[in-house]
């Protein structure tokens, strides 16, 4: 069965030469994780197309000295990512602001025949309903559309964590979780939330770990964005509250990989990683909201060529 291990000596015996090319490269137990898929996985018949499957596996990346884990076997559009993550931070739910952004990860799942497929028809094209970023900013506010302002609705989990880090006396506690899985709301979003829920966590007084559990993952596509995307939100935390990122964890549930790409992943199985790039900010902002992605300042990223696929929605 799997054969991740994810406190398996060489990842405990990192030290701060880790991302040198004579050291175990923690970008290999994601190569790990798709030979696993390949060799192990389980066929599956799913709601939107056939897979190998198989059930339980767990990732874990050092922050320590700015390292931000963008995978390199593959040319990761890290860019693309970080505007979707400050789309979350701002609550938003249009892919029209994304689309303005030149970003189109979301297309797919917002026509309006995908939409009503999911019983959506009262919805625009381009309205995403509350998912995501509408939870951590405004959990369980009425929905209605894109273009409603949620100003002081719901309940805002991400300025409850900040405040929380903020704060000695609170930054220690157990309870710094953000969900998107909202039961109440699901049938209203386009798609269900594939990343549920994180938690942060301070150690040795100021290091910031996260935790992210996602219930699915296309891995080839969707797992390179979310190791990303979580990377960067845990540096952005850190600094905009003090502290120093330590620590990314992301548990997954189902781990996939549909038939139409097992040809296409195997390419990217024999090639090395590089190094992992560094992550530093040129300001901090009063308000999380202000953020952007000129204030992210990425070095040292060097990667292999990009393979494509298609997003199967």
């Amino acid at each position: 069965m799997l054969k991740i291990s994810l406190h398996n000596n060489k990842f405990k015996e990192r030290n701060s030469n880790l991302n040198s090319t004579n050291d175990f490269h923690e970008e290999y137990q994601y190569i790990h994780l798709l030979n696993d898929i390949i060799k192990y996985g389980e066929h599956d018949n799913g709601r939107n197309g056939d897979t190998l499957t198989i059930y339980g596996a767990s990732l874990q990346f050092s922050l320590e000295n700015n390292t931000l884990p963008i995978l390199t076997t593959k040319k990761t559009a890290w860019k693309t990512c970080l505007k979707e993550l400050l789309w979350f931070i701002r609550g938003d739910t249009s892919n029209k602001r994304l689309n303005d952004q030149n970003v189109h990860i979301w297309d797919g799942n917002s026509t309006k025949d995908f939409l009503e497929k999911r019983g959506l028809h009262h919805y625009a094209e381009g309205d995403l309903g509350p998912l995501y970023g509408f939870q951590w900013r405004h959990w369980n506010a009425k929905y209605s559309n894109f273009n409603d302002d949620y100003s002081g609705s719901g309940i805002d989990q991400i300025k409850y964590v900040i405040d929380s880090l903020k704060d000695p006396q609170t930054r220690y506690s157990r309870r710094l979780i953000v969900s998107a899985w909202n039961t109440e709301q699901l049938n209203q979003m386009a798609v269900p939330p594939c990343h549920c829920i994180f938690q942060f966590s301070v150690h040795d007084t100021d290091k910031l770990k996260c935790s992210v559990f996602c219930r699915s993952q296309d891995v080839p596509l969707g797992q390179p964005f979310n190791i990303a995307s979580y990377s960067f939100l845990t540096h952005l935390i850190a600094f905009h509250t003090g502290l120093n990122a330590s620590e990314l964890t992301l548990h997954c549930g189902n781990c996939h990989i549909y038939k139409q790409h097992l040809d296409t992943i195997k390419e990217q199985l024999n090639r090395n990683p590089y190094p992992f790039p560094k992550l530093t900010f040129a300001k901090k902002h009063t308000d999380i909201n202000d953020y952007s992605i000129e204030d992210f300042i990425v070095t040292g990223y060097s990667s292999h060529p990009p393979i494509k696929m298609e997003m199967i929605a």
